[in-house]
């Protein structure tokens, strides 16, 4: 028998959302209700938005339509219904109305709490300007904004006139955040005049003044905390002459509400579309069923407005009427033990992070002196975990308690392929099993499935939240999602599905290497490598060889020092001879994304000494410059 990290007790199981609808649809085994959730997938999602309370407008005639093809599938046809009143207005209407919506903390330690009529207030009177300046429904409004209280309160302005909100990262440089202006074509801006890092005062408005002019659509820029000027406005100027009310407009389901670019690390930035009612009921969802949702749960994910878990937390814990803390700073500072004294301050029942954030908080705090003791369901997503820095959290943050969810799908579809249900038992680093409602699968080059060693993650139905294209190209889509396998979606990730049903993700495929005819993932090289005690971090690349086609060339984060004929052996030992790699190297950092995917594409140009590609989705394009040998 399986020996497993995590198991729920039957006290736990009969309490949870995903047992009680799962026994109102007449299952009482898991994989039954998962079976019927892919075979019966119209049925599913209208039980699903049922359960999760989605009101309409207007009721839909069809679920799904899929008559152009699985690639252009349209969901809920028919229907109208807006985000903004299925997430806030109705909730500020009702018994709900004084309730916490969100708490917004900051690095130095202030707070500020909104409640779902404060949050309403706001977000009306910010619709009723942008309005004023003559945006019309499917126009464009960027976000370059700090985490803070007001990223919400701008969205839901924008779901409420049916006008597009684009996230964007506000730690992009100038010529990244002109891009994706440009590439959506947004009429408004909004930012803030400064941010706030490790005690620092970053601005942000000049640059975002510098990505507007080169932004020939962007007529007027909103900035929080500052004063108007002639390129600039004031918040409070813009939003202070204006009605605290305004109604959310009954849209079609398949109008799109958010366009979310990508963090991809090849090409011009990808700009994909979700609807009202796909991301709504997807992003609802996991925060019910996976996230097993209740009244009183205060939700924490660390993340930044530009990364889809920032749109996905706001707007699936809103319409289940829950409190979320947006937290505006680095997570080790004033102190390593920040993110434990926020989760005791708040009395936070639900936190999630990344794997690498987890890897850099290990090093330096200890969350074992922190009781935590509202915490009951931790979650993460962004990469592969190692099993060590998987442990340490369910250790030492979850106190062997609380299971971790982990969850894995992308932007495209603003939310998971793949999540543990809290009704399963968990082993260290799992992704669970398919998810509610997605029809995934594990292939092989051929597109036949596999088990028990590593495929490709691919979808082979569709689902309510797939992207409805690429922005701008249609051609794209097609190429980047569908091309490989007919009617089939390629995510682009190694998964695995072992002898017990749980499945694994190792990586991008598009980065596997080829060492003396033996493919191998990066990601499997660098858990070989973390699990040395000495090393915290690592990434791997493939260089060309004249013996074996590729060979290996690593770069680790140390913990504490260890020679590299140590790691060499460590390796060999794990991995077998064949992967000997050609060096391993200790780095100070690895250059990552925003949402702390490793860019190997770029460690590997630059340590060639090759032409470097598009650097502006690297969150610290600094760190590049200790990869040149």
């Amino acid at each position: 028998m399986p020996e497993w990290l995590w198991a729920p007790s039957p006290e736990w199981i009969e309490q949870t959302n995903v047992w009680q609808f799962m026994r109102r649809l007449g299952f009482a085994d898991r994989e039954e209700f998962l079976a019927y959730s892919r075979d019966h997938l119209a049925e599913f999602w209208e039980k699903l938005s049922a359960e999760l309370g989605i009101e309409w407008a207007h009721p839909y005639q069809t679920i799904l339509d899929a008559s152009r093809g699985v690639e252009w599938a349209t969901w809920f046809n028919g229907g109208k219904l807006n985000i903004a009143w299925n997430a806030l207005e109705r909730h500020a209407q009702g018994a709900r109305a004084n309730k916490t919506a969100i708490i917004s903390e900051t690095e130095n330690g202030s707070s500020r709490h909104w409640t779902f009529r404060e949050l309403n207030e706001e977000s009306s009177r910010l619709a009723n300007a942008l309005a004023a300046l003559g945006l019309t429904q499917g126009d464009r409004v960027a976000l370059v904004m700090p985490m803070v209280g007001e990223v919400a309160a701008i969205l839901y302005a924008c779901f409420k006139l049916g006008l597009i909100a684009v996230p964007i990262f506000s730690g992009f440089g100038a010529g990244a955040i002109a891009a994706r202006l440009k590439d959506s074509g947004a009429r408004v801006v909004f930012t803030a005049d400064h941010l706030e890092r490790r005690g620092k005062t970053i601005p942000l408005a000049p640059k975002v003044a510098e990505a507007v002019q080169l932004s020939p659509t962007v007529e007027s820029t909103i900035v929080l905390r500052g004063e108007s000027s002639t390129a600039q406005i004031g918040w409070q100027d813009f939003t202070a002459a204006h009605s605290p009310i305004c109604r959310s407009i009954p849209l079609d389901s398949e109008t799109p509400a958010l366009l979310l670019y990508t963090s991809g690390t090849t090409g011009k930035p990808k700009g994909v579309i979700h609807t009202h009612a796909g991301a709504l009921v997807q992003v609802a969802k996991e925060i019910y069923l996976a996230f097993d949702h209740k009244e009183e749960d205060r939700f924490f994910w660390l993340t930044d407005i530009g990364w889809m878990m920032g749109p996905w937390m706001i707007i699936g814990n809103h319409h289940l009427g829950g409190t979320i803390l947006l937290y505006d700073g680095a997570p080790d500072f004033p102190t390593a033990d920040r993110m434990w004294q926020v989760i005791e301050k708040h009395a936070i029942t639900t936190f999630g992070l990344s794997p690498t954030a987890i890897r850099l908080l290990m090093r330096t705090s200890d969350a074992q002196r922190f009781e935590m003791p509202t915490l009951r369901v931790l979650g993460s997503t962004g990469e592969p975990w190692d099993d060590s820095s998987y442990i340490w959290f369910f250790e030492n943050v979850g106190h062997l308690r609380c299971p971790i969810i982990n969850i894995s799908g992308g932007t495209e579809i603003i939310g998971s392929f793949l999540f543990p249900l809290p009704i399963q038992p968990l082993k260290s680093c799992t992704l669970g099993s398919p998810a509610p409602g997605i029809a995934t699968e594990v292939v092989d080059e051929s597109g036949a499935p596999v088990r028990g060693k590593m495929g490709y993650l691919v979808c082979t139905k569709p689902a309510p939240s797939m992207t409805r294209g690429v922005w701008g190209s249609a051609s794209r889509y097609i190429e980047t999602y569908w091309s490989r396998w007919p009617g089939y979606w390629n995510h682009g990730d190694w998964a695995s599905v072992d002898e017990d049903g749980h499945w694994f993700l190792h990586g991008r495929a598009d980065e596997s290497m080829n060492i003396a005819g033996r493919k191998v993932g990066p990601a499997e090289v660098e858990d070989a490598l973390i699990e040395h005690a000495a090393v915290s971090e690592a990434a791997v690349i493939g260089i060309p060889d004249e013996l074996k086609g590729e060979t290996i060339v690593a770069f680790v984060v140390l913990k504490s020092p260890v020679s590299e004929a140590a790691l060499v052996a460590h390796l060999i030992h794990n991995m077998g001879p064949t992967f000997r790699p050609r060096g391993i190297y200790a780095v100070d950092e690895l250059p990552k994304t925003q949402s702390g995917k490793i860019v190997r594409r770029l460690i590997r140009q630059k340590f060639l000494r090759e032409p470097m590609g598009d650097v502006s989705t690297v969150a610290n394009p600094g760190a590049l410059e200790d990869f040149e040998r």
